[in-house]
């Protein structure tokens, strides 16, 4: 620990990104990627983008990203200004942090959920309070209505729907339920894996002014590497996380990222192809991870998660890495015996199956 560290540095416990090995012929499933490559009309629409004018790289990209937001309002029949862009959706989560839950009162979020939360809350000092998960891990719409902190109100909430890591959907009516008790509270549905399996809660932020939802094109879209992220609510809302954006860096996508998101939103054939394959997928891998004996939890994102009665997680995660196959295994209470298994290929889940079959059947 440094002296130069300033006080706000020594008390971070920083976020825990998921892995990222350099390991040849590595069967990946740890950090929710999506197994396909993006739309080709991503790299298209990039290829265009420098054959059109290269020399434009040595200008600033605009810093509205515009194009992006149109997108983004087309996609799901909002205005333009009732959208945010941002480099990834953790930005934009920072920035919803700082600019609408940071209040004098605490927020609350599931107490098994995405790890980053309370990491935000110590970055800018924000009060919070876990709020349990039934005991099938499910989120109860009745824990969040009609809270109340110390001094009578609540600073806001968040939840991932799907809830990650545990990969369980509310319904709409649910968040409905929850955004309709809380009109002095900004609820954030943290929507990164919705695509794969649920109803998006934009189609209830007219309704709702204190409703924000967030998205990525880092899963569905399979555009991780190229970092967007991007927020749809009440145009004051977005006018906030503006504000909050020009305040930290006003040009947080770069050319290249804005027309291949772009591309992305707009190629919609190829979008909901790649997602149907991956929730194939992911439907036969648990019912042959139920075959050899595993719980696993009914998921609607593009990741299981399981639990051997017999076999410990974290013996299960080394055995499977000795086979060059890595998965996400938390050492947290409650889940410690659980392992995330995201979805691959085929032929990368034929492979997981048949080394679980030879490790438990060795045990």
């Amino acid at each position: 620990m440094s002296r130069f560290w300033s006080s706000v540095v020594r008390t971070l416990t920083p976020y825990v990104p998921g892995e990222q090995p350099k390991i040849a012929n590595l069967i990946k499933l740890n950090t929710n990627e999506n197994p396909y490559p993006p739309s080709p009309a991503v790299l298209t629409a990039i290829q265009a983008e420098l054959a059109n004018d290269a020399s434009r790289l040595r200008l600033y990209p605009d810093p509205n990203a515009d194009l992006l937001k149109q997108a983004v309002a087309r996609r799901y029949a909002v205005q333009p200004d009732q959208v945010f862009v941002g480099n990834g959706s953790d930005e934009v989560l920072a920035h919803v942090f700082m600019a609408l839950l940071n209040h004098d009162a605490p927020i609350l979020f599931p107490d098994i959920t995405y790890s980053f939360y309370p990491v935000y809350c110590g970055l800018y000092g924000v009060d919070y309070r876990c709020v349990p998960l039934a005991d099938d891990f499910s989120i109860n719409p009745a824990d969040y209505c009609g809270q109340q902190g110390p001094e009578g109100k609540i600073g806001g909430i968040i939840f991932p729907n799907p809830n990650a890591p545990t990969g369980r959907l509310l319904d709409l009516d649910a968040i409905e339920r929850i955004a309709g008790a809380n009109p002095d509270a900004v609820v954030v549905v943290d929507e990164a894996y919705v695509d794969f399996g649920g109803n998006s809660a934009i189609s209830l932020v007219d309704r709702y002014d204190n409703l924000l939802v967030t998205h990525t094109l880092s899963k569905s879209r399979s555009l991780a590497g190229l970092r967007v992220g991007y927020a749809v609510g009440h145009p004051e809302l977005i006018e906030a996380l503006e504000r909050v954006k020009n305040s930290f860096n006003s040009y947080p996508l770069d050319r290249l990222a804005i027309v291949g998101a772009v591309a992305a939103i707009d190629d919609e054939a190829y979008f909901q192809s790649c997602c149907a394959q991956v929730v194939a997928t992911r439907e036969q891998l648990s019912s042959e991870l139920t075959a050899l004996g595993f719980d696993v939890l009914p998921s609607a994102a593009n990741f299981i998660f399981v639990r051997h009665p017999q076999r410990d997680a974290a013996e299960l995660a080394k055995a499977l890495r000795a086979a060059n196959i890595i998965v996400r295994h938390f050492k947290l209470p409650r889940i410690d015996q659980f392992l995330r298994i995201t979805i691959g290929t085929d032929a990368e889940c034929a492979a997981l199956v048949t080394e679980l079959q030879r490790i438990t059947a060795e045990g």
